[in-house]
Protein backbone atom coordinates (compact mmCIF):
# COMPACT_ATOMS: atom_id res chain seq x y z
CA UNK A 1 0.00 0.00 0.00
CA UNK A 2 1.53 3.30 -1.09
CA UNK A 3 2.58 5.81 1.52
CA UNK A 4 3.74 8.49 -0.94
CA UNK A 5 0.96 10.90 -0.07
CA UNK A 6 1.46 14.34 1.41
CA UNK A 7 -0.78 17.14 2.63
CA UNK A 8 0.17 20.69 3.63
CA UNK A 9 0.69 21.69 7.25
CA UNK A 10 -2.61 23.55 7.64
CA UNK A 11 -1.79 24.97 11.08
CA UNK A 12 1.48 26.47 9.84
CA UNK A 13 -0.34 28.14 6.98
CA UNK A 14 -2.87 29.59 9.43
CA UNK A 15 -0.30 31.32 11.68
CA UNK A 16 -0.62 34.72 9.88
CA UNK A 17 -4.40 34.49 10.34
CA UNK A 18 -3.94 33.73 14.04
CA UNK A 19 -1.73 36.78 14.51
CA UNK A 20 -4.07 39.07 12.54
CA UNK A 21 -7.13 37.83 14.44
CA UNK A 22 -5.46 38.34 17.84
CA UNK A 23 -4.52 41.90 16.90
CA UNK A 24 -8.02 42.58 15.60
CA UNK A 25 -9.61 41.23 18.79
CA UNK A 26 -7.22 43.26 20.96
CA UNK A 27 -8.07 46.47 19.05
CA UNK A 28 -11.80 45.70 19.18
CA UNK A 29 -11.67 45.28 22.96
CA UNK A 30 -9.56 48.41 23.35
CA UNK A 31 -11.93 50.53 21.25
CA UNK A 32 -15.24 49.11 22.46
CA UNK A 33 -14.22 48.55 26.06
CA UNK A 34 -16.00 45.19 26.13
CA UNK A 35 -15.76 41.71 24.64
CA UNK A 36 -13.07 40.35 26.93
CA UNK A 37 -9.80 41.40 28.42
CA UNK A 38 -6.09 41.12 27.63
CA UNK A 39 -3.42 40.97 30.32
CA UNK A 40 0.19 41.00 29.19
CA UNK A 41 1.63 38.18 31.29
CA UNK A 42 -1.37 35.95 30.63
CA UNK A 43 -1.24 36.50 26.87
CA UNK A 44 2.55 36.02 26.71
CA UNK A 45 2.20 32.78 28.68
CA UNK A 46 -0.34 31.54 26.15
CA UNK A 47 1.96 32.42 23.25
CA UNK A 48 4.91 30.66 24.87
CA UNK A 49 2.82 27.57 25.52
CA UNK A 50 1.70 27.58 21.89
CA UNK A 51 5.31 27.77 20.74
CA UNK A 52 6.22 24.94 23.11
CA UNK A 53 3.43 22.82 21.67
CA UNK A 54 4.85 23.29 18.18
CA UNK A 55 8.36 22.45 19.41
CA UNK A 56 7.17 19.28 21.15
CA UNK A 57 5.44 18.29 17.92
CA UNK A 58 8.72 18.60 16.04
CA UNK A 59 10.62 16.64 18.68
CA UNK A 60 8.09 13.89 19.44
CA UNK A 61 5.76 13.84 16.46
CA UNK A 62 7.69 11.01 14.85
CA UNK A 63 6.39 8.62 17.55
CA UNK A 64 2.75 9.05 16.58
CA UNK A 65 3.52 9.16 12.87
CA UNK A 66 5.53 5.94 13.03
CA UNK A 67 2.60 4.29 14.82
CA UNK A 68 0.17 5.58 12.19
CA UNK A 69 2.34 4.38 9.31
CA UNK A 70 2.61 0.94 10.91
CA UNK A 71 -1.19 0.79 11.04
CA UNK A 72 -1.31 1.94 7.41
CA UNK A 73 0.93 -0.92 6.36
CA UNK A 74 -1.28 -3.57 7.98
CA UNK A 75 -4.70 -2.29 6.94
CA UNK A 76 -6.16 -3.73 3.71
CA UNK A 77 -8.29 -0.59 3.26
CA UNK A 78 -7.43 2.43 1.12
CA UNK A 79 -10.17 5.00 0.54
CA UNK A 80 -7.98 7.26 -1.57
CA UNK A 81 -7.78 11.04 -1.40
CA UNK A 82 -10.87 12.31 -3.20
CA UNK A 83 -12.71 15.38 -1.89
CA UNK A 84 -15.65 13.34 -0.50
CA UNK A 85 -13.18 11.09 1.35
CA UNK A 86 -11.39 14.11 2.85
CA UNK A 87 -14.73 15.55 3.98
CA UNK A 88 -15.76 12.23 5.53
CA UNK A 89 -12.37 11.99 7.23
CA UNK A 90 -12.83 15.52 8.60
CA UNK A 91 -16.24 14.67 10.09
CA UNK A 92 -15.07 11.38 11.62
CA UNK A 93 -11.91 13.00 12.95
CA UNK A 94 -14.07 15.56 14.72
CA UNK A 95 -15.88 12.68 16.41
CA UNK A 96 -12.42 11.38 17.34
CA UNK A 97 -11.59 14.79 18.81
CA UNK A 98 -14.82 14.77 20.84
CA UNK A 99 -13.76 11.54 22.57
CA UNK A 100 -10.16 12.65 23.10
CA UNK A 101 -11.45 15.88 24.63
CA UNK A 102 -13.93 14.00 26.79
CA UNK A 103 -11.18 11.64 27.96
CA UNK A 104 -9.09 14.74 28.67
CA UNK A 105 -11.64 15.86 31.25
CA UNK A 106 -12.67 12.48 32.64
CA UNK A 107 -9.35 10.60 32.88
CA UNK A 108 -6.87 12.11 35.34
CA UNK A 109 -3.79 11.04 33.36
CA UNK A 110 -5.04 12.86 30.27
CA UNK A 111 -6.38 15.81 32.29
CA UNK A 112 -2.87 16.35 33.66
CA UNK A 113 -1.85 17.17 30.09
CA UNK A 114 -4.99 19.07 29.06
CA UNK A 115 -5.46 21.17 32.19
CA UNK A 116 -3.04 23.87 31.03
CA UNK A 117 -5.51 24.81 28.29
CA UNK A 118 -7.92 25.79 31.05
CA UNK A 119 -5.35 27.61 33.16
CA UNK A 120 -5.79 31.12 31.76
CA UNK A 121 -7.47 33.77 33.90
CA UNK A 122 -8.93 35.35 30.76
CA UNK A 123 -10.77 34.16 27.67
CA UNK A 124 -9.48 35.57 24.42
CA UNK A 125 -7.94 34.27 21.21
CA UNK A 126 -4.53 33.77 22.79
CA UNK A 127 -6.16 31.18 25.06
CA UNK A 128 -6.60 28.95 22.00
CA UNK A 129 -2.80 28.79 21.72
CA UNK A 130 -2.42 27.57 25.32
CA UNK A 131 -1.73 23.98 24.30
CA UNK A 132 -0.06 21.01 25.98
CA UNK A 133 3.56 19.99 25.50
CA UNK A 134 2.95 16.42 26.68
CA UNK A 135 0.18 15.11 24.40
CA UNK A 136 2.38 12.24 23.15
CA UNK A 137 2.63 10.85 26.68
CA UNK A 138 -1.16 10.62 27.07
CA UNK A 139 -1.21 7.91 24.36
CA UNK A 140 -4.39 9.44 22.96
CA UNK A 141 -2.90 8.85 19.51
CA UNK A 142 -4.54 5.41 19.69
CA UNK A 143 -7.95 7.07 19.26
CA UNK A 144 -6.91 7.92 15.70
CA UNK A 145 -6.13 4.26 14.95
CA UNK A 146 -9.68 3.38 13.74
CA UNK A 147 -9.53 6.12 11.09
CA UNK A 148 -6.34 4.73 9.61
CA UNK A 149 -7.56 1.13 9.81
CA UNK A 150 -10.70 2.24 7.93
CA UNK A 151 -8.50 3.37 5.04
CA UNK A 152 -7.79 7.04 5.63
CA UNK A 153 -4.12 7.78 4.96
CA UNK A 154 -2.18 9.05 8.03
CA UNK A 155 -1.18 12.24 6.21
CA UNK A 156 -4.85 12.98 5.52
CA UNK A 157 -5.84 12.23 9.11
CA UNK A 158 -3.22 14.67 10.40
CA UNK A 159 -4.27 17.25 7.80
CA UNK A 160 -7.93 17.25 8.81
CA UNK A 161 -6.82 17.28 12.45
CA UNK A 162 -4.99 20.52 11.68
CA UNK A 163 -8.15 21.96 10.08
CA UNK A 164 -10.03 21.00 13.23
CA UNK A 165 -7.59 22.96 15.38
CA UNK A 166 -7.80 25.96 13.05
CA UNK A 167 -11.59 26.00 13.36
CA UNK A 168 -11.37 25.90 17.14
CA UNK A 169 -9.18 29.01 17.25
CA UNK A 170 -11.97 31.52 16.59
CA UNK A 171 -14.33 30.13 19.24
CA UNK A 172 -11.99 31.26 22.04
CA UNK A 173 -13.38 34.77 22.30
CA UNK A 174 -15.88 36.90 24.20
CA UNK A 175 -15.99 39.46 21.41
CA UNK A 176 -18.49 37.39 19.42
CA UNK A 177 -21.95 36.83 20.87
CA UNK A 178 -24.46 34.24 19.71
CA UNK A 179 -24.39 33.07 16.12
CA UNK A 180 -27.60 32.44 14.12
CA UNK A 181 -29.77 29.77 15.71
CA UNK A 182 -29.29 27.24 12.89
CA UNK A 183 -25.52 27.62 13.16
CA UNK A 184 -25.56 27.22 16.94
CA UNK A 185 -27.58 24.02 16.51
CA UNK A 186 -24.94 22.29 14.39
CA UNK A 187 -21.57 23.96 14.88
CA UNK A 188 -19.38 24.68 17.87
CA UNK A 189 -19.38 28.43 18.51
CA UNK A 190 -17.88 30.96 20.93
CA UNK A 191 -21.03 30.82 23.07
CA UNK A 192 -20.86 27.01 23.30
CA UNK A 193 -17.15 27.01 24.08
CA UNK A 194 -17.37 29.79 26.66
CA UNK A 195 -19.62 27.45 28.64
CA UNK A 196 -16.98 24.73 28.30
CA UNK A 197 -14.36 27.05 29.82
CA UNK A 198 -16.73 28.23 32.54
CA UNK A 199 -16.19 27.55 36.24
CA UNK A 200 -19.84 27.36 37.25
CA UNK A 201 -20.71 23.88 38.53
CA UNK A 202 -23.61 23.49 36.08
CA UNK A 203 -21.29 24.03 33.10
CA UNK A 204 -18.31 21.90 34.15
CA UNK A 205 -17.46 19.12 31.71
CA UNK A 206 -19.89 20.20 28.99
CA UNK A 207 -19.45 20.88 25.27
CA UNK A 208 -16.50 18.70 24.34
CA UNK A 209 -17.01 19.28 20.62
CA UNK A 210 -14.31 20.59 18.32
CA UNK A 211 -16.22 21.62 15.18
CA UNK A 212 -19.68 20.02 15.33
CA UNK A 213 -21.68 20.53 18.54
CA UNK A 214 -23.96 17.65 17.46
CA UNK A 215 -21.69 15.15 19.22
CA UNK A 216 -22.57 16.77 22.53
CA UNK A 217 -26.25 16.95 21.67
Amino acid sequence: MTDQISFPDAVQWAVPFFIAAILAEFLWIAVKGKGGRYETRDAVTSLIMGAGNIASGFLLGFIAYAFFMWLWQITPMNLGTSIPVIILCFVLDDLRYYWVHRFGHRIRWVWASHVNHHSSQHYNLTTALRQTWTYTFTFMMVVRAPLILLGFHPAMVLFVGGLNLIYQFWIHTEAIGKMPRWFEAVMNTPSHHRAHHGRNARYLDCNYAGVFIIWDK
